[in-house]
């Protein structure tokens, strides 16, 4: 299979990116993702840290990691049916393993499961027009959900928005402890996670898979375009994301974070403003791919998305170790939680050169295509075939 270097160094990217949000799901309460008035109002520079983060970071490497996905999908048809049910099943363990016994933000479950569906619709629209406008549809579709919610939701906050003190010691006691408690404690929050998946947000993923797959279809994620083109993609792209979400930022911090507006009618702007941005990001990375495929660091970059995989999951096992092993889980506040971040993103470009050195694919990588090899070798030795 041909090797897209500048899809490596944007996969890359978006695995590196994705801890920027993530390190706060990590180091504080589960609230606090989406909620900087978690716990009262917050402080000055709390404030600056979150409104930066939700403009630049907040859901974009998340959705240019959907993006790349879909497009992998794409890629992948040629392969067969088998080899695609196998693999996206062994992810979908993978997944699960990981949001129970580690970490409460697995995406690996979710990409799985809606990846099971949309790799038949990706095969089956011939058009690649019409599979890039039926994932804008969905996705639009996943936004149009959210409004709705927030139209039939209560008005008083939950305790997901705004916890108490003892839901916060509960939490911390839980995390921190780890044993059946924590599995039980995981279980809950992969139940709900699946009922948002299957209600809202899986609209959106599957309709940011098929827009990956539509570019890579028609060789916009292949590169095939101009320089020019690209650069004026990026510039028009993130101009149009910006205008969209930054006066969404600026009302939630005007009006303190309060429940009825921010948890829903304010989050669609940022759910319709990721796709452009995060397709900025990548247009960003094409347009000026000449210069930057002569570094050393993008080289560095793009060996991490080589091993996305196992760069997510590593980044997982500092992280919770860091914070419910050594119990550092809620002695930082956001900025300082992002001083840990350049740590961790050196560990994963330290360990992604060292391995790659000896080996061709990450640990994971291998693992899975090793498993998803001896699975597709049995379907198709398989009686019914």
């Amino acid at each position: 299979m041909v090797r897209y270097h500048q899809l490596d160094f944007i996969r890359g990217l978006a695995i590196l990116g994705i801890l920027l949000l993530n390190i706060n799901a990590f180091g504080l309460p589960d609230a606090a993702y989406i909620n900087p008035g978690w716990n009262g109002t917050p402080s000055l520079r709390d404030s600056w840290t979150w409104a930066i983060l939700d403009w630049l970071a907040q859901l974009k490497f998340l959705t240019l990691f959907a993006l790349l996905f879909g497009a992998g999908l794409q890629l992948q048809l040629s392969r067969g049916s088998g080899w695609l049910q196998a693999r996206l099943s062994w992810l979908l363990l993978f997944g699960f393993a990981h949001g129970v016994l580690l970490w409460t933000g697995d995406i690996l479950l979710d990409y799985a499961l809606v990846g099971l569906v949309v790799w038949r619709i990706i095969r089956d629209v011939p058009s690649s027009r019409t599979l890039l406008n039926t994932g804008i549809l969905l996705y639009l579709v996943g936004v149009g959900v959210l409004l709705v919610f927030g139209s039939i939701s209560q008005h008083e906050p939950g305790t997901s928005w705004l916890p108490g003190a003892a839901n916060i010691q509960y939490e911390t006691q839980w995390k921190l402890s780890g044993g059946w408690l924590a599995v039980e404690n995981r279980l809950d929050h992969l139940s709900s996670g699946l009922m948002a998946l299957a209600s809202q947000y899986g609209w959106q993923l599957a309709g940011t898979m098929m827009i990956g797959a539509a570019l890579m279809r028609n060789g916009w994620l292949q590169g095939q375009f101009s320089v020019q083109h690209y650069r004026r993609a990026a510039l028009w792209l993130t101009a149009a994301g910006w205008l969209i979400e930054l006066p969404a930022v600026a009302l939630q911090w005007h009006l303190q974070w309060e429940f009825r507006w921010t948890a829903f009618y304010l989050q669609a702007p940022r759910d319709l403003a990721s796709p452009l941005q995060s397709l900025g990001y990548a247009a960003l990375c094409y347009g000026f791919w000449p210069q930057i495929s002569h570094w050393q660091l993008s080289q560095a970059i793009g060996k991490v998305g080589r091993m996305a995989l196992s760069n997510y999951l590593l980044q997982t096992l500092i992280c919770t170790t860091l914070f419910y092993r050594f119990g550092l889980f809620m002695q930082f506040d956001r900025l300082e939680l992002l001083a840990i971040v350049p740590v961790i993103w050196l560990i994963n470009i330290l360990f992604s050169l060292l391995w790659l050195r000896f080996f061709a694919q990450g640990p994971v990588e291998w693992l899975w295509r090793q498993l998803t090899q001896l699975s597709a070798r049995k379907r198709q030795l398989s009686p019914r075939n």
